[in-house]
């Protein structure tokens, strides 16, 4: 019979493999809080309208849906943003606002797969509501910064690029394109850095038949600063909130990794206004974080006016561009405490001295076959422990017991009374 393998675009996490998931999600973690962000969770599956009334045909096409035994129709969730959107919906009022919060849901998008996209992956997601300045969308920039920072990478290896719908909006009108045309603009200027150039003009042209409006986006998508921008199309509020920004950003001391890209869009139907997406330097991966200004989501699912913005990191880009950079994970010891017992103490002092030890709450771990002490050191070695705590022989008949530092090799025979204490300011 043939071994089964998993779901396609789904991965089996080994112990290897979750102790770098764990690194980054630890670092994740530590990076949220010392933004100031809570942490927050949804369910895994929604009701099928949450996302098919909210999110534009892109979402809709990703979808893993399914009907469950009482006829409701239900899917997987694609992204939490809805789902953050509804429970402050839910609240109303009544939650304090700003709120800052984040999450690491697990996803499902059923998408063609390639390198750094799956199936079934995991997200950083840090979002702001209530606060309709454009600090707010600054202040994500700067912790999207100090994620990729604080995981080893360093300034020169990604680069945030920033944009917006709401400039997007702005041109278009001037060029008179009415709201549907809009829509379908965005979801073929989303592509641009997706497809090779000749086909992206075609899809332009199939979007835009009028040559005029067609030559003034191809003539906005050449520029290269807000200043080129400007050129074209002087005046436009939003010029102005993307120049504040990059203003934040240099108070920040990120000036230097954002970057004014014309070209990004976001596909998403619900943002607003400023986007922005994360790149290594190089572009050999696809984004590893995008995000942007959502501000009338939450009013859309029932809730009060609430300006909003946020962003998302992926893992399996991200654990992609780490292995390129070459930034290993430290190597997490199973257990601190591995007990070597001799043939007098074996099983039961050995089941005595690893349960007092664990109630000292250290991690410990002892051999559960019998055999021989060359064995067990094997065994302490693939556990990677710091000491070695041998019991039973000598020592045991004379009340002791005896230490093993595994960094340096050195021995402490210590009574049997003292060898937690002992243990304990040892790893401390």
């Amino acid at each position: 019979m043939q071994t089964p393998a998993g779901p396609k675009g789904t991965r089996d996490f080994y112990p290897q493999d979750m102790a770098l998931q764990r690194h980054v999600f630890d670092s994740w973690q530590k990076t949220c809080r010392r933004f100031g962000f809570e942490e927050f969770e949804g369910p895994m599956f929604e009701h099928l309208e949450l996302y098919t009334q909210k999110s534009g045909e892109e979402v809709e096409r990703q979808l893993y849906t399914f009907t469950d035994k009482s006829d409701r129709h239900l899917a997987l969730r694609p992204e939490l943003t809805p789902t953050l959107a509804r429970m402050v919906a839910q609240k109303g009022s009544a939650l304090k606002r700003p709120v800052r919060w984040f999450a690491i849901p697990r996803l499902f998008r059923y998408e063609k797969m390639q390198r750094g996209r799956l199936r079934e992956f995991f997200q950083l997601n840090m979002d702001i509501l209530g606060i309709a300045d454009v600090l707010a969308d600054a202040e994500l920039l700067a912790a999207v910064t100090a994620t990729m920072l604080d995981l080893g990478l360093t300034a020169q290896d990604f680069m945030i690029h920033v944009s917006s719908r709401k400039l997007l909006e702005q041109v278009c009108a001037a060029l008179g394109m009415d709201a549907p045309l809009r829509g379908k603009l965005y979801g073929v200027l989303d592509k641009l850095n997706k497809l090779p150039p000749e086909i992206f003009a075609e899809e332009l042209a199939k979007c835009l038949p009028d040559t005029t409006q067609r030559g003034a986006i191809e003539s906005l998508l050449r520029a290269r600063t807000l200043a080129d921008v400007a050129a074209l199309y002087p005046g436009l509020p939003a010029l102005d909130d993307l120049q504040t920004l990059l203003d934040y950003c240099a108070e920040f001391g990120i000036a230097d990794s954002v970057a004014f890209d014309i070209g990004i869009v976001r596909g998403l139907a619900y943002y607003t206004g400023i986007v922005f997406e994360v790149f290594d330097t190089m572009r050999t991966l696809r984004a590893i974080a995008g995000g942007g200004r959502y501000d009338d989501l939450v009013k859309r699912y029932g809730g009060p006016d609430t300006p909003a913005v946020g962003f998302a990191a992926g893992d399996v880009v991200l654990a992609e561009l780490l292995k390129a950079k070459n930034i290993l994970v430290p190597a997490v010891p199973r257990c601190q405490v591995f007990i070597v017992a001799f043939d007098d103490a074996y099983p039961g002092l050995a089941i005595r001295t690893a349960a007092a030890i664990r109630r000292a709450q250290i991690a410990c771990e002892f051999s559960l076959k019998k055999t021989g002490v060359g064995k067990q050191m094997e065994q302490a070695h693939a556990a990677q422990a710091r000491f070695v705590l041998f019991v039973g022989g000598d020592e045991g008949r004379q009340g002791a017991v005896k230490i093993k530092d595994m960094a340096d090799g050195t021995e402490t025979t210590v009574n049997v009374a003292d060898y937690i204490d002992i243990l304990k300011r040892a790893l401390q």
